[in-house]
């Protein structure tokens, strides 16, 4: 949720980010709900008091007729304040001043390529013909028994995924590589390691309606008779844990590493992707969130992708990262940074990582505050990214990685986690 305030301050400017990103919303309207809503609160205020006055006095007759006024204002405060709410929740958070402006992903800046795309001396197959012919990759039956866009994940493929969910725990976990990385890259943040944490995979409509992302409903799996979601991402279930929650300044920032089943409809995405594993309606996700202080969340930004290519190197797997535009930005980002990773069946880069610095804007909406050491209180700031989007990283793992008589080579990073296996095959 936006800051008002700091809106009215250039607020043509704002209007500007608001068509930067493809959203048609009333600002003039919000501000002059804004307005009203404070003059009816003042007029209740004021009202209260000279009622206590008339009480006071045991001037009940007049009190009496104070109380009736004071409901009539309070009701229409009431249906201002639910049109203000609603029309507020639609204004996008501010850009960062090094977001480029312009109307499509296609004109995302690629910031840096590490290393050169995968080149084969045979014809490669994608991802879904290696694993049939391995028989880890089982869409037809999960299509029998689930419906489209389902899988069964089969044999060492899953040991692969578990292999990767250990990998970026045991990594995030370890406080010298969080160490070396800020060091080297002159960040003035704490060293905390990113904390494990399973989250729940269902949430209330309540506090997904609370997050801004109950709608659109059509791409959520409802339980409506028990008011309840299935979370799109482990993040849905991770921003809430402290909602309504002051944090002390020395106890931040907070840092977590979840890992989460997801799901999503896909409404609206029927032709896209559906050979392939890329998109699915269940899908796994380790996703890192961290909740800081103002002053120090763009260089928590900075650690999180940093960690990002980390691992990637790690796997030695080609990627570029990406400064996202703002026609491509969601709603609540301040700065939005990709990573892609080369497909060489598909023949591009795909989109595997993503790293969302939101500000306060989050936190506005689930009220979570810090208390700073000047006994300030403000809102913290939330990083939200990718560790890894599984079936995609292993799809980039076995396009990669396959050989001519169609094994899937192992990084070696992830080896130890597979009983020192090399090859799937």
């Amino acid at each position: 949720m936006i800051d008002l305030n700091k809106v009215r301050e250039n607020v043509v400017a704002y209007k500007e980010i608001c068509k930067n990103k493809n959203k048609n919303v009333d600002v003039d309207k919000v501000l002059e709900l804004d307005d009203k809503r404070k003059e009816l609160q003042q007029k209740i205020d004021s009202l209260k008091y000279q009622q206590k006055e008339f009480a006071a006095k045991k001037d009940y007759d007049s009190a009496k007729n104070l109380k009736l006024e004071i409901q009539e204002i309070e009701s229409e405060y009431s249906s201002v304040y639910g049109e203000y709410m609603e029309l507020l929740k639609t204004l996008p958070n501010f850009i960062h001043e090094d977001t480029p402006i312009w109307n499509s992903e296609e004109e995302n800046v690629v910031i840096k390529t590490v290393w050169d795309i995968t080149k084969f001396d045979f014809e490669p197959k994608d991802h879904e013909e290696i694993g049939k012919i391995h028989d880890i990759i089982d869409k037809e039956t999960a299509s029998k028994v689930s419906g489209a866009r389902f899988t069964y994940l089969k044999g060492e493929l899953v040991l692969m995924q578990m292999a990767i969910i250990q990998y970026v725990f045991a990594t995030l976990w370890d406080k010298k590589i969080i160490q070396k990385i800020i060091k080297e890259k002159w960040l003035n943040i704490s060293d905390l390691p990113f904390r494990p944490i399973l989250p729940p995979a269902i949430l209330s409509m309540e506090v997904m309606d609370r997050m801004w992302r109950l709608h659109p409903m059509d791409d959520r799996y409802c339980l409506h008779e028990d008011k309840q979601v299935f979370n799109g991402s482990a993040e849905h279930t991770m921003w809430p844990m402290f909602m309504d929650h002051m944090f002390e300044e020395k106890d931040l920032p907070v840092r977590y590493i979840g890992y989460s089943p997801s799901f999503r409809r896909e409404a609206g995405t029927y032709w896209k992707d559906t050979k392939w594993i890329l998109r699915m309606h269940q899908f796994d996700k380790l996703e890192m969130e961290v909740f800081s202080t103002s002053d120090t969340s763009m260089d928590e930004q900075e650690l999180i992708v940093w960690l990002q290519e980390y691992m990637m190197q790690e796997l030695k797997l080609p990627y570029q990262l990406v400064l996202k535009c703002t026609a491509d930005m969601g709603s609540i980002d301040y700065r939005a940074i990709d990573v892609e990773t080369w497909m060489p069946w598909q023949w591009k880069y795909r989109e595997t990582h993503t790293s969302d610095n939101m500000t306060d804007y989050q936190a506005r909406r689930l009220n979570t505050k810090v208390k700073r050491e000047n006994w300030a209180k403000e809102f913290v700031h939330m990083n939200d990214a990718t560790a890894f989007a599984l079936g995609r990283v292993m799809i980039a793992i076995i396009e990669n990685y396959q050989t001519e008589d169609s094994r899937i080579k192992i990084p070696e990073v992830l080896r130890k986690y597979m009983g020192g296996r090399e090859y799937i095959k």
